[in-house]
């Protein structure tokens, strides 16, 4: 599966965490991620992480443009809903785009890690119920 990652600055060590506890499921699979949450996730875990721009400077459009392209299968957004900052990433277009294709979107840490736990036990594999062949 092709996983992206994407998180608000006050977010980003939530995430590191996560990726850490969750690297050995991670690791069997595509990550991509924004740029600074990318460079902070493969530093501190070792993964391989293709990394696009920071989400200030377009790095969210270019995955939204991957989801819209049906090449995410997930994507796990740690955001901040109190206090995000106007050059963050915004999550409405991702979480439409997300929908229109059926893309899983985890917003924090508990849907996150429903989803990875679904992931490990071979339950994401949605995409057979919704294009059978």
């Amino acid at each position: 599966m092709n996983i992206a990652l994407i998180a608000h600055d006050a977010k980003k060590e939530l995430m590191i965490q996560f990726c850490i506890a969750y690297c050995g499921t991670l690791s069997k699979h595509n990550i991509c991620a924004t740029g600074t949450t990318g460079n902070l996730v493969a530093e501190a875990t070792g993964l391989e992480v293709t990394r696009f721009l920071a989400g200030s400077q377009g790095g969210d459009e270019q995955i939204a443009s991957r989801i819209a392209c049906n090449e995410i299968d997930l994507l796990l957004f740690f955001r901040d809903p109190l206090n995000a900052k106007p050059n963050e990433p915004n999550e409405a277009n991702l979480m439409r785009l997300c929908d229109v294709h059926n893309i899983p979107f985890g917003t924090n840490i508990a849907t996150s890690e429903a989803l990875i736990h679904s992931l490990e036990n071979g339950d994401l594999d949605w995409r057979d119920i919704v294009n059978p062949k």
